[in-house]
């Protein structure tokens, strides 16, 4: 059998994933410092670069995989975004990088230097569209407001920043799972099959990136969770740079709901439990408020370890973008399943009432509406006046984070088309 492969974008399975088909072949290809761009001009435009829209990848393991991008963005949703900007006149460049792990602001250098390869190839004056999906929209938030403080860059020359299910003001990964990821690390790193795909999780949670992301991490199943040191300076950064871009039009969309109504994942539930070769009765539940054990974490003859949590919100079950974690058969295991499929994976038998998935971009954080931290702010109904941004569009049922939806996406195009 061979060892089971695990990203945070794709899957965790006993066998590899198949392989993405190729995407067309871009126009042009760009090298970047840090990262690569590829061109595709709208026929439209008789292979000229004249409306440019740069769409950002997110968070991942390793280098950006721009063919999985493209068909993220053409092909696995319900609406052809490709195409559809194309048929507006606008000539698509997605961006990727050689490292999707380090921190927000490398990766943010490899933006503005496509930002200004597109105003060097650009023909005409029309203004960029500049944005991303997850983490790529906020590497371009911060790319755009350096460029607006920074006198030895160029103006960016830009109409419309753009995030689709962006985390803002955090993102939320289970401290229960993050625990468990560790504890696990801890004593089978080694082990045949499943240690591979327990040192790629743990690294990625303990990267740069994901740290500056995540609203509450912990670096060990006993720590107490906190915003890591490296999302603070981070935040702090971005605020000294102005916090935002301010000549341009921002604009966001959310896989979740703004009506405050939320996934039906329950507080203080058990969702996953396993017990059998390698563990006793190990437990994580979903969050709830005040006090709590969120996990039970023991090795097969060792001493129990019980993980606590206090003051934090019901944000598994909170509207917003799900953790999605699918599979090549197409199943979705979702946040907690990953953890029944590691305990299944270490020889143990995981009880059948899995409560597989959670919110993962809280709705009020991909509009920037509202702290995460905050019970009320989490569950109530966002008014435009709440966020921080000038337009912003929430989708009408909670669902897989960064799906691409013709509810969301045609929303962006027609924003787009109406800025001119």
């Amino acid at each position: 059998m061979s060892a089971p492969v695990v990203d945070i974008w794709g899957s965790i399975s006993p066998e590899p994933r198949a392989a993405t088909p190729p995407a067309p072949e871009p126009h042009e290809e760009w090298p970047l410092n840090g990262g690569t761009a590829w061109v595709y001009y709208s026929p439209l435009n008789r292979r000229q670069l004249v409306r440019p829209v740069i769409l950002s990848d997110g968070f991942s393991s390793g280098t950006s995989e721009l063919d999985k991008l493209w068909h993220g963005l053409e092909e696995n949703g319900d609406f052809r975004f490709i195409s559809e900007l194309h048929a507006t006149g606008r000539d698509v460049i997605i961006l990727g990088y050689n490292d999707r792990t380090v921190p927000i602001k490398d990766n943010a250098d490899t933006a503005i230097d496509c930002i200004r390869r597109a105003l060097a190839e650009r023909v005409g004056r029309s203004k960029l569209v500049v944005g991303g999906f997850s983490m790529g929209g906020l590497v371009t938030r911060y790319a755009l407001t350096k460029m607006e403080q920074d006198p030895t860059l160029p103006d960016h020359e830009t109409g419309i920043h753009l995030s689709y299910d962006s985390p803002h003001h955090g993102a939320w990964l289970p401290v229960s799972l993050q625990a468990f990821v560790h504890f696990a690390a801890d004593h089978w790193s080694e082990e045949p099959l499943v240690g591979e795909s327990l040192r790629l999780f743990s690294g990625l949670l303990n990267s740069p990136a994901a740290k500056q992301m995540a609203r509450w991490y912990i670096s060990k199943a006993d720590d107490t969770p906190a915003a890591a040191p490296e999302r603070v300076a981070f935040l702090k950064e971005l605020e000294e740079l102005g916090s935002w871009p301010r000549s341009v039009r921002r604009i966001a969309v959310a896989n979740g709901v703004d009506t405050g109504s939320g996934n039906g994942v329950k507080a203080d539930a058990t969702a996953v439990r396993g017990d059998g070769q390698t563990l006793t009765d190990t437990w994580l539940k979903t969050q709830a408020q005040g006090d709590q054990v969120v996990a039970r974490l023991q090795k097969k003859s060792g001493e129990p370890l019980l993980v606590t949590t206090s003051g934090l919100p019901e944000i598994d079950g909170a509207p917003g973008g799900l953790f999605t974690l699918p599979l090549p058969d197409g199943s979705d295991p979702g946040s907690f399943g990953l953890a029944g499929l590691l305990m299944t994976f270490l020889r143990n038998t995981v009880d059948k009432d899995v409560i597989r998935t959670s919110c993962f971009i809280p709705s009020v954080s991909a509009v920037a509406a509202g702290d995460i931290a905050d019970q009320k702010a989490l569950y109530k109904p966002i008014a435009p006046d709440d966020s921080e941004l000038d337009a912003f569009v929430c989708a009408s049922r909670n669902e897989p984070h960064t799906t691409m939806t013709e509810e969301l996406g045609a929303w962006i195009v027609n924003e787009i088309v109406a800025t001119g």
